[in-house]
């Protein structure tokens, strides 16, 4: 009866590093999108402030996996929509509730994609990647609606066009190379780490 006891004391208590190792992983890729968000490159107006966001989330996902980085997503966005500037230039609700909100919240797409991917190739790294590159695509299409949507009520009708060309073309070169930093990085740190 007392080894059954400790033996469940000790299940308890290696589930509970295990949740507190997880939370702290997960709060660290949090405060590191908030950094990659921080570190910008300047864009005249009206295109969209290049970050290191679409980094963070890439990196985020092939450390922690999907499940795992889809909660630290959640925390980054409900972390800005409380009033915390986790986005770039330290804003906090004005860069959800903007024209480019929409791509912060399509961040909710990447490692959906990649899950699906994941699954259906059965874990083979090419298939994740595609996963999270076509992720990244409905993320533009998703934030592209939402940007035309609301530029057209605060500024006036704007083309397709020259929303894609304001806010995705001349990001998707430096997104796939963001990509495959993290490709190059994250399993060699979750290798490091023994992140299971």
């Amino acid at each position: 009866m007392k080894n059954n006891t400790e033996e469940k004391a000790t299940v308890k208590s290696g589930a509970g590093r295990t949740l507190a190792k997880d939370a702290a992983y997960i709060a660290v890729c949090v405060a590191l999108t908030a950094v990659c968000a921080w570190i910008t490159v300047p864009m005249p107006e009206p295109f969209v402030q290049f970050t290191l966001q679409t980094f963070a989330v890439f990196f985020t996902v092939l450390l922690l996996g999907e499940g795992k980085a889809s909660l630290a997503i959640l925390a980054y966005v409900l972390l800005g929509l409380i009033g915390v500037p986790v986005f770039s230039k330290f804003q906090a609700t004005a860069a959800i509730v903007g024209t480019t909100g929409g791509y912060i919240v399509g961040f909710f797409f990447i490692p959906l994609s990649s899950f699906l991917f994941r699954k259906l190739f059965k874990g083979n790294i090419f298939a994740v990647m595609a996963g999270l590159f076509v992720g990244l695509f409905i993320c533009y299409a998703f934030g592209t609606a939402w940007f035309m949507i609301l530029y057209s009520r605060k500024v006036g009708a704007i083309g397709l066009g020259s929303a894609l060309m304001w806010c995705v073309v001349p990001y998707i070169l430096p997104d796939g190379l963001k990509l495959a930093a993290a490709v190059l990085i994250a399993p060699k740190l979750k290798k490091i780490l023994k992140i299971g």
